[in-house]
């Protein structure tokens, strides 16, 4: 898909500032087209302003919710994450998911995350409900001992879906960038061999391909 063919944005969710996931050009690109509103945890903003001037920004901690427009909303969720765009500000600026509600059901990002304990995300399920739809990474997990504290592997992802209790799930944060060292299918097989193994049929759990769209409406469920 080219930048000319996206249709009107009106909103752009930011999980936190990586460069892989704040790409200030493209921000300033969308601005210039659509002037969407930008949600994002606190301190990114101070980023994205100084980039973008006239950005649109709502900002809040863990657990916030923020008005979207149009009856839909966005809680920002915990994750197990870090964020710097320098070697000096390393954690000075939060990182999220995003658990958006809107009139056709719950939408849940859960953004960079490593497992841990698992107990962040039964909390999610816990104060918000069981999503829709869950959007988990299962790429740039490799190797192990480097990733693990900050990003989930399929077979982690697949117990993020369980533990937030997600109707279905799409597998984000895979064959774009290569970061890490798994080869560039390798998570999408990974994940068809973890929901094997968690005896759950592919269908809940799609490992989403760029460009591509997904219909989770009643007939999907």
């Amino acid at each position: 898909m080219t930048f000319e063919d996206l249709p009107r944005i009106d909103a752009v969710l930011i999980s936190h500032c990586h460069y892989d996931h704040l790409d200030v050009a493209t921000l300033r690109r969308l601005h210039a087209s659509h002037a969407p509103l930008m949600a994002m945890p606190l301190g990114n903003d101070a980023i994205v302003r100084a980039a973008v001037p006239g950005a649109r920004c709502v900002v809040g901690d863990w657990w916030e919710s923020l008005p979207l427009g149009q009856g839909v909303s966005t809680t920002l969720t915990p994750a197990r994450h870090w964020s710097n765009r320098w070697p000096g500000d390393v954690r000075m600026a939060l990182w999220s998911g995003h658990h958006l509600t809107t009139s056709a059901g719950t939408v849940w990002f859960a953004g960079d995350t490593g497992y841990g304990d698992g107990a962040i995300f039964r909390d999610i399920r816990r104060r918000l409900g069981a999503p829709d739809v869950a959007l988990i990474p299962i790429g740039a997990y490799e190797p192990r001992w480097f990733m693990a504290a900050q990003h989930v592997n399929p077979a982690e992802a697949v117990r993020i879906m369980r533990d937030v209790d997600a109707r279905h799930a799409l597998g984000i944060h895979w064959g774009t960038f290569q970061l890490t060292d798994e080869v560039r299918d390798a998570p999408r097989l990974a994940l068809a061999s973890a929901l094997s193994a968690a005896g759950l049929p592919p269908r809940r759990f799609v490992a989403a391909q760029p460009g591509a769209s997904y219909d989770f409406g009643p007939a999907a469920r």
